[in-house]
């Protein structure tokens, strides 16, 4: 069970995990938090897709983001959308991060959902520049444990996610 804390207080309660999935899995990047070695954090963007069960984040297997992961799975995930204060609202999910190599079962169609995802992107030269550049990737699987959130426009995605 995730536990949405009260901060993510919409018209109709508390965002659950189906309707943030459905308000943010589109978004091009999430903020991934991890803790350093000395205890300090590590904030990167990444790119990601949010299927059912876990949200995928791409990352290279010899970057700090990793190694931090395979120390300590602990991971923060934010999302955000919105350019105005009016209109601006986001999560934080909380939860636990498994490295996987691309080769990992699990990741069949999870590889098919990111190409298509960053297909534009990746096209006219990206896709070469990309696999020349990271020459060893892998994906983060990361469990929801918890929700936390904001919402300035009180509602608005609430309404957006299909619940007003």
């Amino acid at each position: 069970m995730i536990d949405s804390t009260s901060a993510l207080v919409y018209k109709r309660g508390p965002l659950r995990l189906l309707d943030a999935r459905r308000v943010y899995r589109d978004l091009p990047l999430v903020h991934v938090a991890t803790t350093r070695a000395d205890g300090s954090p590590h904030v990167v963007p990444l790119w990601f897709v949010w299927r059912d069960e876990a949200v995928y984040v791409s990352c290279r297997r010899d970057s700090a983001t990793w190694r931090n992961i395979e120390r300590d799975r602990r991971v923060a995930l934010s999302f955000h959308r919105g350019g105005t204060w009016r209109d601006y609202a986001g999560i934080v999910l909380f939860g636990g991060a498994e490295p996987l190599v691309p080769e990992h079962p699990a990741l069949r169609g999870v590889m098919s959902a990111w190409f298509e995802k960053y297909r534009l992107l990746l096209s006219r030269g990206g896709f070469r520049d990309y696999a020349d550049q990271v020459e060893r990737p892998g994906m983060l699987r990361v469990r929801a444990e918890r929700l936390a959130g904001w919402d300035h426009a009180v509602g608005s995605l609430a309404a957006e996610a299909g619940d007003a």
